[in-house]
This record gives C-alpha cells, structure tokens and sequence, in this order.
C-alpha cells in the first residue's frame, strides 16, 4: 500500500474529528472540519450505524492517520507492543507517540506531522548530535533531538520556530528554544497523547 496522497482534510472528514494534518489551517475557519463537516462522498451526509468491526476499524484508521503510519507498518508495531511488557495497547500509543517526526512536532519544530517527516528526511534533525533522516526511528529517554545548525538558516524553518513559539510542549519532552534542541524525559504514556484514542478497540480488532 502506497502512502496517501490526496487531499487530507478529507481524512478528517471521514473520522468526523480534526486530525490536525495541515498545520495551522486546522486551526483557521478554513479548517474543512469547519466549513464542511459530513463525510466525504455523494451520501456522505447519511451516517450508517457502524457494526463491531466497523467501530475497531474506524479507531485503528484514526490512529493511524493521526500518526501518518502505513498499514503494514502500523501492524508490525502492534505486533511489537505485543511482545513488550505490560499492556498491549499502551506499549502501542507509547511506540508511536516515540517515532521521530511525532516527537520533531511535539517539540515544535514542524507544523505538521507531515512536515515533520519531510524535515526529518531532508537531514535537518539530530539525534544526541548524529544526523538521523528515518522519520520512523524511535526515540528513547535521555535521548537529546535538534534542529541542525546550519538548517537554522533556512527561512522555512525559521518561519516555523516562529509560529509555533507559543506552543505547549508535551510533558514528557523538555524543550530548550534558545538551544533548538529537546530532551526526552521518560517514555510517554496514554494520558500524553493528544488525540482521544480508545485502544482497546485496535486491540479487540488484531486480537480476532
């Protein structure tokens, strides 16, 4: 499965929730979830009851849109948690809450989980000082992320530190603005994700 490239507000849409996929429009009234509400579609308006299924796989495509994870990749991380200690579904939301482009936007240093991926891919991030261009890599406690030096210059990334100056930073993150860098401080933990995820739905859905 290829990664989707049409319009995303139409993402939102369909999970008749922002998901926050386009930066600061998510926040404007030109937020679709504003302007046009329903459900994509010629019967978008007509909501159908949802049976069991499809109540888990709306919850699982939520999540996995939020976060911008493929289908097999979203799998192979349920298959992770799985095999970790502890609760299945809250070593999931841990997993993709750690993945680098989410913690370069939790930090403040993209405007889009999106964009985070493409600022991750293009070499601007470190990692304890090392460049690392996986958007996918997974982050750990103690770890130190940065915007490089040199990428400081660039006037899109400056536009960006810009608008997200005010920006709350998540709990678990500590964020150093005059250095452009942020540390992890622990592991993130269900209560940290932005999004109201039911978990256990995802995990009723891999488990049948």
């Amino acid at each position: 499965m290829a990664r989707y490239t049409g319009p995303v507000c139409r993402l939102c849409r369909r999970e008749n929730m922002k998901l926050f996929l386009k930066g600061q429009k998510c926040y404007s009234e030109k937020c679709a979830m504003v302007a046009n509400p329903t459900s994509p579609g010629q019967h978008g308006a007509r909501r159908k009851k949802l049976t069991e299924y499809g109540v888990q796989h709306r919850e699982k495509q939520k999540t996995r849109r939020f976060y911008g994870v493929l289908e097999g990749q979203f799998a192979k991380y349920f298959e992770m948690a799985n095999k970790m200690p502890g609760m299945t579904g809250n070593n999931l939301l841990s997993i993709l809450e750690t993945r680098l482009d989410n913690v370069v936007y939790r930090l403040g240093f993209a405007l889009s989980r999106a964009e985070a991926r493409q600022i991750v891919r293009h070499g601007h991030i470190l990692v304890n000082g090392k460049k690392v261009n996986i958007p996918s890599y997974l982050v750990k406690a103690g770890e130190v992320i940065s915007i490089k030096e040199k990428s400081l210059e660039s006037a899109k990334i400056k536009s960006i530190l810009e608008i997200n100056d005010g920006r709350p930073v998540a709990k678990w993150l500590d964020l150093n603005k005059d250095a452009h860098e942020g540390k992890v401080l622990n592991i993130p933990t269900p209560d940290d994700v932005e999004l109201p995820i039911e978990v256990h739905l995802i995990v009723e859905l891999y488990s049948k």
